[in-house]
């Protein structure tokens, strides 16, 4: 023992690797008070909250090049919302390197650690990253004991569970806390919609998803509902939980609308839930005839009357309320049709009534957030029904962890890179605006519109421009353009654009949707309700129905605007609501 190897330190303390840098000359310090008035409360008070030392140099984390390889480079635990972030970027594919490239920029943007979430290391990466890597949606080989493990272990993500017996449907809700953060975000005094029904065919369970609109106006998940039975049937007993969950966050929470996909929605339930009114939206009805008609049709004028004349049956437009003589007439004058007619019959005239009802009892959403919901549509379909996945379709438990992960962190990644500017790059190309947001790009000079002859408009291609797409029916919801988007049966920038141009100037009727609502109005009118206040926003609505009819006429008289169907002529003709009131 002469050689001294183990002689104790003068310090007395012993031998302990790093301890010289442990000791940081850190001055974040706080005071706390406990408080006399309530003993179980306590105030504290930071008299310096940022870790740095005399000098204002940082202590500890990453950005102090003394704390490398020391115990100062550590803290017991990260927040859950920077592992929120860590585990979305890692899910989308960035670099471990490259993340902590990425927060060591951000901590020093900050100009010191403020919270332990400044001392991320590699370690925390790794750890997560692993998790990453060895992470399987197959918890059990039974798919019904690989949910129930699923939840087990997330039950702060599950705002509502039923479990399937002889009697009940399986019911899963499932909203993230990112998920939570963004509906009380963009759903506070805005609008929540519904995509239900989504993968009827090849699913095991169909998916419905509730949706709110950023301020670029695209669609953000905000909670996703799995059911054995149709969404519509059971939305009494998951809405109420959601709504809870959200008003536990933010008491004051509500939107301004609730738009339904599915005419067969309790719109009673959603009323009381969210204490907001509904709007019916068409997205869906309309993308299965386009497609059904592009697909099964082959000659173009015909598809596009096909379309027009679909568009006078589900708006009841074009023989009044007596919707059977428009479907009777349809059938007849296409019955060579054969192979659209079996499907039509067969996949829609039994709802078909049920249809022209909610339009005619529900204001109808308009292109905007329409095109927002077929765009996330598309974009759920590409992430979900990838071929190599094919096998896993008719399991709970991929569907959930494909939405819960990959799917949940390009949502993610969208917000945080719009907000903060990194990771653009990393940004799906193919989804980064959608169809509305494209057309508010297409400059008005673009639109060659013959007021004179309104059946058909031509807008000047973007990237082409010795090219030009033709529109049918410019102004309508139910408009046919020959771009290719449009002929895959999407909705598409240019009849958006064509519909705007033709609202502002005027030069077109009213979109079908309005043609209905105001005859909904003006039937109100005519058979007051008892209820003050409907009356009062019905004589508010209709009197500035009177102004835009006016300005019609004398854009009519002057030879501006085409005239209006005879029907509205004559259902609008000597009407006031002054001698009545």
């Amino acid at each position: 023992m002469g050689d001294g190897s183990h002689t104790k330190p003068a310090t007395g303390k012993g031998s302990r690797p790093g301890r010289r840098h442990m000791m940081r000359g850190c001055l974040c310090h706080f005071t706390v008070k406990r408080l006399y008035t309530r003993p179980f409360l306590a105030l504290i008070i930071y008299n310096q909250r940022k870790h740095v030392d005399k000098t204002g140099a940082p202590c500890h984390g990453i950005l102090d090049v003394d704390a490398v390889g020391t115990r100062a480079m550590y803290a017991p635990r990260i927040s859950e919302e920077l592992r929120q972030k860590v585990m979305s970027l890692l899910y989308i594919g960035i670099s471990l390197d490259n993340i902590i490239q990425h927060h060591a920029e951000v901590v020093q943007g900050h100009g010191a650690p403020l919270n332990r979430d400044a001392f991320l290391t590699r370690n925390d990466v790794r750890n997560m990253e692993r998790i990453v890597r060895n992470s399987s949606y197959k918890l059990h080989a039974d798919d019904e004991f690989s949910v129930r493990m699923w939840i087990q272990r997330h039950q702060k993500h599950v705002f509502f569970f039923q479990d399937m017996s002889s009697t009940e449907p399986f019911i899963l809700g499932i909203q993230t806390d990112w998920q939570l953060q963004q509906m009380i975000r963009y759903g506070h005094s805005g609008s929540v919609a519904s995509h239900s029904t989504f993968g009827l065919k090849k699913l095991k369970y169909p998916l419905c998803t509730l949706l709110v609109f950023d301020s670029s106006q695209n669609a953000i998940p905000v909670a996703w509902i799995i059911t054995s039975s149709f969404v519509t049937q059971d939305i009494n007993k998951w809405i109420g939980s959601l709504a809870e969950r959200i008003r536990t966050k933010d008491p004051s929470w509500r939107p301004n609308a609730f738009l339904v996909d599915d005419p067969s929605f309790d719109i009673s339930f959603i009323r009381v839930a969210f204490q907001c009114r509904s709007l019916l939206c068409t997205w869906h009805i309309r993308r299965a005839w386009m497609r059904s008609l592009l697909k099964k049709c082959r000659n173009i004028d015909v598809q596009r009357e096909m379309f027009k004349h679909l568009g006078w049956i589900l708006y009841s437009t074009r023989s009044g309320s007596n919707a059977d003589d428009a479907i009777e007439e349809f059938m007849q004058v296409y019955v060579d049709q054969c192979i659209f007619m079996d499907y039509f019959k067969r996949r829609w005239l039994p709802y078909i009534e049920l249809w022209i009802n909610s339009i005619r009892s529900l204001p109808v959403a308009s292109m905007e957030p329409q095109a927002a919901i077929e765009f996330y549509h598309l974009r759920l379909k590409s992430k979900l029904f990838d071929q190599q996945h094919a096998n896993s379709y008719t399991r709970i438990d991929w569907l959930i962890h494909t939405l819960t992960t990959g799917f949940h962190s390009l949502y993610w990644l969208d917000q945080y890179s719009a907000e903060t500017g990194y990771f653009t790059n990393a940004r799906d190309k193919s989804f980064l605006t959608n169809a509305w947001y494209q057309a508010l790009q297409i400059p008005d000079v673009d639109v060659i519109l013959d007021e004179q002859n309104l059946q058909l408009a031509k807008v000047i291609s973007q990237t082409n421009r010795s090219l030009a797409y033709t529109l049918w029916n410019p102004g309508s919801e139910f408009s046919l353009c020959d771009c290719p988007w449009s002929r895959q049966g999407n909705l598409c920038k240019h009849v958006i654009k064509v519909a705007i141009l033709c609202k502002n100037r005027q030069v077109a009727r009213p979109l079908l949707a309005s043609q209905v609502y105001r005859q909904a109005l003006l039937t109100l009118l005519q058979n007051p309700p008892d209820d003050p206040l409907v009356l009062e926003h019905a004589i508010l609505r209709v009197s500035r129905l009177q102004q835009d009819i006016k300005g019609l006429e004398d854009l009519s008289n002057n030879g501006l605007l085409q005239p209006s169907m005879p029907e509205m002529n004559s259902q609008l003709e000597g009407f006031s609501i002054w001698p009545r009131f």
